[in-house]
């Protein structure tokens, strides 16, 4: 086994502690099933060779029984049928309480390692999500995480209990008849020699499927969320191609690894075959020739299956454990990825900021060599209200995500109240901003659950008062289910004047020092930006507040107007009334 598989093993061992004792019961109630699989040929040997025929009880069993009843063939023949039904019964409350065990630890297995998963994609930076996509994240969170179940419940432990009922009926045959023993396990280095020539090629295939799979997922997730686009060009035909393409290229890589697993079990099925051939026929000659019993011959071969269908349980799982090893090589490598943000030792927590903000030679790039941002630097007292100006990808959008710390500088530093903002802690630094975004993001919730997504313990009166604030009580009363109305996946329900009124109140209800407002007003029209506007001016009150739009209206009430070119800062003005006129006139602001 390669050293990486060992590596995500060992991973996936240690990650599993908290359900180990779990783990272990199932593994005690599989490892009852070798002593019921060795009873389960006895009851056949007694009507075999005690009742039909005249051969003593098993030492075992005639020492326990009245020699009456020993020497009675019906009484014997009633002992074996009862022998069969006890047996059969305990065999059934094994698996049953097995099942059960391991169908609670699978879950729960599977619930943890998703919930860590789904944790640490959070965690990482928004640029890995822009480049990888969201769909394929939201594929191993939940199609990828279950290959935990499958390895430690469906491969470990019917490993573990398969190699103790081989090491079982092995040393039971050779009680019995060690050359027939040795001729079954005959059979043992030619399977091992096929499950290790075959694993690298159906590892190679399940690698193929789970690339596959996650790309027809995809294209379902991508054309739904766009559904609007689809149907307003007629692409639904397309769309529908696009999903069988890559559905077609997922099932070719099924039956590519199916076929490979078909061969394996093939070979195996036959090398097992002639073992099992080579037995019956040595152990009929010696029935013949009078050195076995014919109800030994039966138990010997009874336990030959039983001692072959471990091996086939060991190449069976050897297959399967590369397809659920190809699923937790895709999940550990989500945790390869380190996060971009990470929080210093020692960081402090911040109760409420007064909200001056110092960007000191600023640079920043999403990839090496391609730099967005140079070499910024503003000073923005506290309270001060900034418009950001410029054209689409100077680099606006990404100067407010340097300042919530969605990313970290390339170079430079940004300070809030004179302290570098990585020397805060991350959840309460980004609780000192309220945000406003040109798409105002919504959640399938109800209207109040979206007010209070910030803070979910507000009352009902916060509430309804941050509502009024941002000028959203009226239309939201009016509704059929008022604050309790679900506005549906990413709140299309409402229109956009009345989602965007919805994150007004949010940030109303948030009452942070500082405000971030990314083009708010430029999806509406000019009535409902007049009720937006008027909300907007309550919000920034009082608060530091950093504004990008291409409304100049809406700079002309900033004290501070920053221009920004090709991501560089080429002006700074206090005097924002004339730069305003000045770009209306068809002029450019004064370069520093």
């Amino acid at each position: 086994m390669k050293s990486r598989d060992l590596a995500v093993l060992r991973w996936l061992l240690r990650e599993a502690r908290p359900c180990w004792l779990h783990v272990v019961g199932i593994l005690l109630l599989s490892l009852l099933a070798t002593p019921l699989a060795l009873l389960t040929p006895v009851p056949i040997q007694i009507a075999v060779d005690s009742a039909i025929g005249s051969e003593p009880l098993p030492a075992w069993l005639d020492g326990t029984l009245p020699a009456t009843f020993a020497r009675s063939p019906t009484s014997v023949l009633w002992l074996a049928t009862g022998l069969l039904i006890g047996v059969a019964l305990l065999n059934q409350l094994q698996a049953m309480a097995t099942s059960v065990l391991s169908t609670y630890t699978a879950q729960k297995l599977v619930l943890r390692f998703r919930a860590m998963l789904f944790r640490h994609l959070q965690r990482l930076s928004l640029s890995y999500h822009d480049s990888r996509g969201t769909s394929d994240s939201a594929y191993r969170v939940q199609h990828d995480a279950i290959a935990v179940q499958s390895l430690m419940i469906d491969n470990f432990i019917p490993s573990v209990t398969a190699s103790c009922t081989l090491l079982a009926m092995l040393y039971v045959c050779y009680q019995l008849d060690a050359q027939l023993a040795s001729i079954a396990l005959a059979v043992s280095p030619p399977i091992l020699v096929l499950v290790r020539s075959y694993r690298p090629r159906m590892r190679r295939e399940a690698r193929r499927v789970k690339r596959f799979e996650s790309a027809s997922f995809s294209v379902v997730q991508e054309a739904l969320g766009a559904l609007r686009i689809v149907k307003a060009f007629g692409q639904e035909e397309r769309e529908q191609k696009r999903f069988v393409d890559r559905s077609n290229e997922s099932l070719k890589a099924q039956t590519r690894l199916a076929l490979a697993e078909g061969s394996l079990g093939l070979f195996l099925g036959l090398v097992i075959a002639m073992g099992s051939a080579a037995v019956l026929y040595i152990g009929a000659r010696n029935v013949r020739a009078g050195s076995l019993t014919l109800g030994e011959l039966l138990l010997i071969m009874t336990y030959l299956a039983q001692l072959y269908s471990p091996l086939k349980t060991l190449g069976r799982k050897a297959a399967s454990l590369q397809r659920h090893l190809a699923s937790t090589e895709r999940m550990f490598s989500i945790f390869d990825q380190a996060p971009d943000i990470i929080e210093r030792t020692g960081a402090r927590p911040i109760d409420r900021v007064k909200g001056a903000l110092t960007l000191d030679g600023v640079s920043f790039a999403y990839d090496p060599g391609h730099p967005v941002l140079h070499d910024v630097s503003i000073e923005i007292p506290a309270g001060t209200r900034v418009g950001i100006a410029g054209e689409t990808g100077a680099g606006k959008s990404t100067l407010m995500g340097l300042l919530i710390r969605f990313h970290d500088p390339s170079s430079g530093q940004i300070l809030l109240d004179g302290v570098d903002l990585r020397d805060y802690k991350v959840t309460d630094l980004r609780s000192q901003f309220a945000i406003v975004l040109q798409d105002s993001v919504l959640f399938s919730t109800s209207i109040a659950e979206n007010i209070a997504y910030a803070r979910p313990d507000a009352s009902e009166e916060s509430i309804v008062r941050a509502a009024k604030d941002a000028n959203a009580h009226d239309f939201i009363v009016r509704l059929p289910d008022g604050y309790n109305t679900q506005v549906g996946e990413r709140g299309l329900r409402l229109s956009g004047g009345e989602r965007q009124r919805i994150a007004l109140a949010r940030a109303f209800l948030v009452d942070a020092p500082i405000l971030i407002m990314d083009e708010p007003t430029s999806a509406v029209d000019v009535k409902t930006e007049a009720g937006i506007m008027e909300a907007m001016e309550r919000l920034m009150r009082g608060r530091t507040c950093c504004l990008t739009t291409h409304r100049l209206s809406t700079l002309a009430t900033c004290d501070l107007l920053v221009v920004l070119e090709g991501g560089r800062l080429v002006d700074v003005r206090s005097d924002v009334t004339s730069a305003v006129q000045a770009i209306v006139a068809g002029g450019a602001p004064t370069h520093r």
